[in-house]
């Protein structure tokens, strides 16, 4: 196998920063370690550097934060050139990387990509699209602001109806800014055939988007912790794990479990693992705070956890649901959920659509609905089989081994 000077890109480093995209680009840095590669991690920060530098190291010599920030949260841009033209460029010749995977230009600035390529003109450059940020003003979820509703096409005319204080014409140019950065990317990585897909109606060309999960770490033998069925709860043990936000659609879970009789509700137990409620609006933090006391003794909230403890934390799970109320484009949670063999309750829509097979390995309600939900929960009651059925569906996910795997074959390619 040939060795490769790779460099990732990402615009956290998930010691700080939890959210998917971090850990997986992390996973895939640490992957192509493990094979011998000369790779090195460059992670956006909001940290103040010592000096005044540019760059500082997190936990060893190839990991590195790239302390700045973007000035235009409508274009993306950074317009703090210091820390692009010099000292990014700096970097970029000392390291000199064959490939650059970036796994977002967010809060660094878009004109990171126009950099590098200017840098490196030789460099392979990929970048894995994890949301709809370029696409969607509305903090790339492509869902209307004030109604809540989907979004299914964006348009200048369209998103200057989101946002009426920007015309149509600046939502032109912004699409033209984002695009001429895009332009110099060789390839697109998209970890869901939705997520590429909604990026072709966007104006990419198909052909330049190759569609490879995140891939997950696999279970040690010891940490193997899939249920036994045979010494299964009396009760029905839901879980949700993730942000505490208005879009993850926990407040439709519990507006399910409120709607529910009481003797139903007696059947069931949810555990919810996550974090930032306070940080969310108040009316939506009453509503959930209001929930929960009405679900004293159903529902417990037992606030953040650590990637790690994800195992062990399912094995307490008949159920994950993952109930949110925007598109999604492939929730790790959901493959880590199939990896300990606990299948997954999910809205039907996106990419969580796309991994959780109704009937299969797993059941899927109407999005934002909690009457939907309601049923799928009296279904379970109803049908006592339906759990094991589930889990015999479940097929496992991608590793992180095999997606390398698959990234570095991309990096191959004229």
């Amino acid at each position: 196998m040939d060795k490769k000077k790779i460099l990732i890109i990402a615009h956290g480093h998930p010691d700080v920063h939890k959210g998917g995209a971090e850990i997986a680009a992390y996973q895939l840095f640490n992957e192509y370690e493990t094979l011998g590669h000369d790779v090195t991690f460059l992670a956006r920060s909001e940290e103040a550097p010592h000096g005044g530098a540019a760059f500082s190291v997190r936990n060893k010599a190839n990991e590195l934060l790239f302390h700045t920030r973007q000035d235009d949260d409508f274009l993306f841009s950074n317009i703090r050139t210091r820390y692009i033209w010099s000292e990014l460029r700096d970097l970029l010749k000392r390291l000199q990387p064959e490939v650059v995977h970036f796994h977002h230009f967010f809060l660094m600035g878009v004109e990171t990509l126009l950099e590098v390529r200017k840098t490196l003109p030789e460099a392979k450059i990929v970048f894995t699209l994890h949301e709809y940020l370029a696409i969607c003003h509305a903090n790339g979820l492509m869902l209307k602001p004030h109604s809540q509703k989907l979004c299914a096409k964006s348009s200048p005319r369209n998103c200057h109806n989101c946002f009426p204080e920007k015309s149509p014409a600046d939502f032109f140019m912004r699409e033209m800014y984002i695009k001429r950065a895009f332009s110099v990317v060789d390839r697109f990585v998209s970890p869901s055939e939705f997520l590429k897909q909604r990026y072709v109606d966007w104006g990419i060309d198909s052909s330049l988007i190759e569609v490879i999960e995140n891939g997950i770490p696999l279970l040690s033998q010891h940490a193997d912790m899939s249920i036994d069925e045979t010494a299964s709860s009396p009760k029905v043990r839901l879980a949700y794990f993730g942000q505490i936000n208005c879009f993850k659609g926990l407040d439709v879970l519990l507006d399910a479990l409120v709607l529910m009789d009481k003797e139903a509700r007696q059947n069931f137990v949810l555990n919810i693992h996550g974090a930032n409620l306070e940080y969310q609006p108040a009316d939506f933090q009453e509503k959930v705070s209001s929930a929960l006391k009405r679900l004293k003794g159903t529902v417990f909230l037992h606030g953040p956890y650590e990637n790690r403890e994800l195992p062990e934390l399912l094995a307490d799970a008949d159920w994950m649901v993952v109930p949110s109320i925007w598109w999604e484009n492939s929730p790790i949670v959901i493959q880590e959920a199939f990896r300990s063999k606990v299948p997954v309750i999910a809205s039907n829509i996106g990419g969580m659509a796309e991994k959780v097979k109704h009937n299969v390995n797993g059941l899927t309600f109407s999005v934002g609905k909690p009457l939907s939900l309601l049923e799928t929960f009296r279904s379970i009651l109803a049908n006592p089989e339906l759990h094991k059925t589930c889990k015999a569906g479940i097929t496992p996910p991608i590793s992180i081994s095999e997606s390398a795997q698959l990234n570095l074959a991309l990096y191959n390619q004229q």
